[in-house]
This record gives structure tokens, sequence and C-alpha cells, in this order.
């Protein structure tokens, strides 16, 4: 799997599912297949089980879609995965989230030999506390702040990144505004993925229609699978 070829600014608008491995569930994986899903990511801030690689190989044989790791930390590495988002906290000013893990990492992932996206991380404000900033201590950036946000986007592209993740935390009660989506659109190059409190049909087309290269849908499906079927006609 080439990452350009899946991630790519000249694609239509692609629909990424996050999946927790700590609330696996085969029944969504098994109803993504017959959807617009374009690729799974899996991973979490703060995993309680030690089954990512058994997730990665379950999903594997229910789905022919792309497995990529969406890594929490230095652990969540698997050889059994297409590819990995190597995310790097951009917003925050916590070394470990910048750089830290990801030499903690660096020899593990070479060995795995795992294809790798460098990713900018951006987390802005959601109206509720995630697990990311509660676990990195950082502090998200104010969504009012359209010229922060921005200019974090573009530093990212300028150190090398690959693709800019902007995140409203998970379970967040208000996802990232087309206002963010548009601003750091038309400053980069790069892809932009949006994850988040995107819970409908209307906020997904909407983040669409705003720039969005990938939506990634998480914490939503965990409590009604079926919200898929609703939110990929945004994708027809």
């Amino acid at each position: 799997m080439k990452f350009d070829k899946l991630i790519n600014t000249k694609h239509k608008a692609r629909l990424a599912i996050l999946i927790d491995p700590d609330k696996f569930n085969p029944s969504l994986i098994d109803l993504c297949e017959k959807t617009k899903v374009s690729f799974f990511l899996v991973g979490g801030s703060s995993l309680k089980k030690d089954n990512l690689s058994e997730v990665i190989r379950e999903i594997k044989k229910r789905s022919k879609k792309p497995v990529i790791i969406f890594p929490g930390d230095e652990t969540q590495i698997s050889k059994s995965a297409d590819g990995m988002l190597l995310l790097s906290l951009i917003s925050g000013r916590n070394p470990d989230y910048l750089i830290g893990k990801h030499v903690k990492a660096a020899k593990k992932i070479k060995e795995s030999k795992i294809k790798t996206l460098s990713t900018g991380y951006i987390l802005i404000e959601g109206q509720k506390t995630s697990a990311t900033q509660k676990i990195t201590g950082t502090k998200a950036l104010s969504a009012k702040n359209l010229d922060m946000i921005a200019s974090t986007a573009i530093a990212g592209e300028l150190l090398g990144m690959k693709a800019i993740y902007l995140e409203a935390g998970s379970g967040a009660r208000e996802a990232v505004n087309t206002k963010i989506i548009k601003k750091v659109r038309s400053s980069v190059k790069l892809p932009v993925f949006v994850g988040g409190g995107i819970n409908s049909y209307l906020k997904a087309k909407k983040a669409i229609e705003a720039g969005a290269n990938v939506l990634v849908i998480g914490n939503s499906l965990e409590k009604n699978i079926n919200l898929v079927s609703e939110i990929e006609k945004a994708f027809l």
C-alpha cells in the first residue's frame, strides 16, 4: 500500500474508521466492508489491553480494506498493519509527543519495515477535555484562533510532514468547524485529516465541502455502528 495513492489531495474525500482495540466490535468491520469506508485506523491514547496486533489481524480477516496504525504511544507498533501514521503533536509543547516517543519507537518501526506517514497532529478545542490532553499534558488550540491553527499547520508542512490531522478529541461535543478546515486547506498543500465529534451526515458533508481530505469517525460508532451507513452518504 502506498500512502500517496490512498491519501491524496487530488482524490475525493475518504472515510476512515478509527478502531479502539479495547472496544473492538467485529460487527462494525463486517458492516464497513459493505460501505464507502476507505481504510481503518487502529490505536488509542490509553489502551488497557495488549491486543493491537490481534485486533489488526482480525480486521484483515474480515475486510480487504487497508489497516493503518493510529498510535497513542511508542508501544503501538505491529507488523500486521499496512501502514502507520507517525504522529507528532505539533499543537502542544510536550517534547515527548513532539519527538521523544518517536525516538523510543524508531528502531522497532524501522525493523518492522512498516510504511509510515509523517503527520502533524493538531488538537483543537472540542468543548470537552480529551484523553489526548490528559495524557500528553498539553492544551488544545482555541477554535477561535484561526491564524495560530493555520500557522501550526504551515510549520508542520515546512518541517517536512506529509499530512495534517485536525483533531477535536474523541467524543468531542463540537467537531472541527468549517472555518478551521477551510483555513488550513488553503494554507497547506498537504492532505488534511479531520476527526472528533463527527456524528451525522450533515457534519460529514460540511467538513467535506470545507476541504477535508479524510474524515475519521470513531467514538460515535461505538455507540451506534449503523451510523456509518448514514455518514457514508456524504461520500456518494
